[in-house]
């Protein structure tokens, strides 16, 4: 049976989600999930249908053994709507249309500083926006709504960061409201709602929902400029108590080097992108963040190389610990140094490390959808969180129907 609204029946999002999660995909699947008359799923749908969200499929498999009409099966329109999501790193940023399955539609990147501030690089992204939009050939009314990715810790809550050490002039900022008011000037559209989360979280969201969707303890670890998790536990992201879960990269290794976030001994400061970067420039070797460690390993730079491994067995040598606390099937590096020098140091020291019982089904892997995995997850999370039963049935109500 699937949760009941106010009185005790399903309403018609409970029905969407059955739907959309392929629970019940026929009127006759539906009356036996939720105990609801024909005449009642009949009222329901009829609201889906007018709303645009539903369609009707093809014919499914006839189950009785008299034979008859095939039930017609019903399918999530995900063609009503599209999703804006942005990715922002301390140095660029990425944007892009994505259809409500998840299918970009349309992308741009380029340089973006976080130290410009959050009203200028919030209001950029605005016009982004306005320009992918035509680009993908949607209307800015076809917009439902808006997911953005940000390099540091987010209150879920209020989708305003909490002390970010790679965001200055960022920490409490009404990241949601300038969104929604810069994508209204850009496109003249209405607001429409905005969620905010840590870059790690929806890499790990989209990652585990596009490649790994029946992994119930899904781990990925972003090792770019900073170093951050992203867990997904049971199909969810894990943000703890206030969206600091997952902020490994100030976990104190016992080392001298001063973190940007002003401690000593963090491990971003010996073993992140910006970390490499640091010491190839102390080296002689022009580098200023994981991106250009990124680019010199790409042309296997000897100190890149050497350097990598060595911040990959620093990193491992703390997740395994998370490993052993958490038990994941799936452990993913991702970021700037998820290449094979840094990969082949993390595995040295978390084999080494950790006890077999919390590897034996562990599967090391790198990123699959690359430097699209946050906007595919930002995308999701909209998603998920507009039509869920409750929002659904707001947003029914809103529409009239």
């Amino acid at each position: 049976m699937t949760r009941r609204g106010q009185g005790g029946q399903a309403r018609a999002g409970d029905l969407l989600e059955l739907v959309r999660s392929g629970r019940a995909t026929t009127r006759g699947a539906l009356q036996q999930a939720t105990g609801l008359s024909r005449a009642t799923v009949g009222q329901r749908l009829d609201r889906l249908f007018r709303a645009g969200w539903l369609r009707e499929g093809a014919g499914g498999p006839v189950d009785s053994p008299l034979g008859g009409r095939p039930s017609i099966t019903l399918e999530f329109d995900d063609e009503h709507a599209v999703v804006l999501a942005a990715d922002l790193d301390t140095r660029h940023a990425r944007a892009a249309v994505l259809s409500l399955n998840g299918e970009i539609l349309a992308e741009q990147a380029g340089a973006q500083s976080v130290e410009d501030g959050p009203d200028a690089v919030l209001g950029e992204l605005g016009g982004w926006f306005a320009g992918l939009l035509e680009k993908a050939g949607r209307r800015a009314g076809d917009v439902c709504g808006i997911g953005l990715a940000v390099p540091g810790p987010v209150d879920s809550e209020t989708g305003r960061v909490v002390q970010p050490p790679m965001m200055p002039g960022w920490d409490g900022y009404d990241i949601t409201g300038r969104l929604a008011r810069a994508f209204t000037e850009r496109t003249g559209a209405p607001a429409v709602p905005v969620l905010v989360d840590n870059d790690a979280n929806l890499m790990a969201y989209g990652e585990q929902r596009a490649g790994y969707p029946d992994c119930s303890a899904f781990v990925l670890v972003k090792v770019s400029t900073g170093i951050g998790a992203g867990v997904v536990v049971g199909g969810s992201v894990y943000r703890g108590v206030d969206g600091g879960a997952g902020d490994i990269g100030h976990i104190r290794v016992g080392a001298e080097a001063l973190c940007r976030c002003g401690s000593y001994g963090c491990l971003a400061a010996v073993a992140s992108g910006w970390a490499v970067a640091r010491r190839l420039a102390e080296a002689g070797v022009p580098a200023e963040s994981g991106s250009d460690v990124r680019d010199l390993l790409a042309a296997g730079h000897p100190d890149a190389v050497g350097f990598a491994r060595e911040a990959g067995r620093r990193v491992g040598d703390v997740l395994a610990t998370v490993v052993t606390l958490l038990n994941p099937g799936v452990l993913m590096i991702a970021g700037d140094l998820a290449g094979t020098p840094f990969l082949t140091g993390v595995r040295e020291l978390l084999y080494q490390r950790a006890l077999p019982r919390s590897t034996a089904h562990l599967d090391v892997v790198t990123s699959r959808l690359g430097e699209r995995a946050a906007l595919v997850g930002a995308g999701a999370l909209v998603v998920e969180h507009l039509y869920a039963p409750e929002a659904a049935e707001e947003r029914l109500r809103a529409l009239g129907v």
